[in-house]
């Protein structure tokens, strides 16, 4: 996507704007968009302005859910609690322990699956999801391909992967800083995350919910001579799940900016900390 309007982007109705990066992807919308439509890749993606317009970015969908339910959850009903006579154990017994049930375990592909059909799996659905979404994966065809299959109700996936296909462009993954082919340039580091903070459902039926991951986002280009270094923006992705083939999955999503923090006193690290980190830290499954 070339900077400037793409397909209609920019004054039209539920267009993009000249923000360079959002929720899923890299995109930001604040419009309902149902996938299978003609106007854009269904996440208000628009083409990035300068290095400036990265100030607000997002870094894309979309949860440190208020427990992350991975150690301390598996060991047997009575381990830890006392009743047994026994002192109880070191995890799953403080204050910080993960509340609600076990992880999912299954993955399709890298993404998890196999969610509850309940409210907390509708909940862990989405933030799951948003994270994929958001992920640097997401620009690069194939394994975007993926992701939409993953993530999504069947009945959208082909529609959506069309949008998709045009809304990255060579010229708007330049305008990113990627080659027009969606590789990194030599010697620097693509950066693209999303970062669940909470989730809270809004609606609720027995195969339908509505969820909102409140997220932080990281997305640019860390290395030396980026001239698109990485930053950090907060919004909030509201999807519309349905329970589809045993499992949840997205119909549509929107995305708000906010709620945002006050900026802290830290001391911004260098390109090249950004990058290892970037290569060191692993992501998350996320479970209530």
């Amino acid at each position: 996507m070339s900077q400037g309007d793409e397909r209609g982007y920019g004054d039209e109705p539920g267009g993009r704007t000249d923000d360079a990066y959002s929720t899923l992807g890299g995109t930001r919308q604040t419009r309902t968009r149902l996938p299978g439509g003609d106007e854009g890749d269904g996440y208000g993606r628009r083409p990035a302005r300068n290095s400036r317009s990265l100030v607000m970015i997002v870094g894309v969908v979309v949860l440190l859910i208020a427990a992350i339910a991975f150690a301390n959850q598996g060991g047997n009903k009575d381990e830890g609690s006392g009743s047994s006579g026994k002192e109880p154990a070191a995890a799953g017994t403080g204050p910080t322990a993960a509340t609600g049930t076990k992880p999912v375990q299954g993955k399709n592909g890298t993404i998890a699956s196999g969610f509850a059909h309940d409210e907390q799996g509708a909940q862990s659905a989405a933030a799951n999801y948003a994270v994929a979404l958001g992920s640097a994966e997401m620009f690069d065809k194939g394994k975007r391909d993926g992701i939409l299959q993953a993530t999504h109700d069947p009945a959208v996936v082909a529609n959506l992967q069309a949008d998709m296909a045009e809304a990255y462009s060579p010229g708007f993954l330049q305008n990113v800083g990627l080659n027009e082919d969606g590789t990194t340039p030599t010697g620097l580091t693509f950066v693209s995350r999303t970062m669940p903070v909470g989730t809270k459902v809004t609606a609720r039926s027995e195969d339908s919910a509505t969820v909102e991951v409140w997220c932080t986002g990281l997305v640019g280009m860390a290395g030396q001579g980026s001239t698109k270094p990485v930053t950090a923006t907060w919004f909030t992705i509201t999807e519309k799940l349905k329970w589809v083939e045993s499992d949840w999955k997205i119909e549509s999503s929107t995305q708000a900016e906010g709620p945002t923090p006050v900026n802290g006193d830290n001391r911004a690290s260098t390109a090249d900390d950004i990058a290892g980190a970037v290569e060191e830290y692993g992501g998350f499954t996320y479970a209530r």
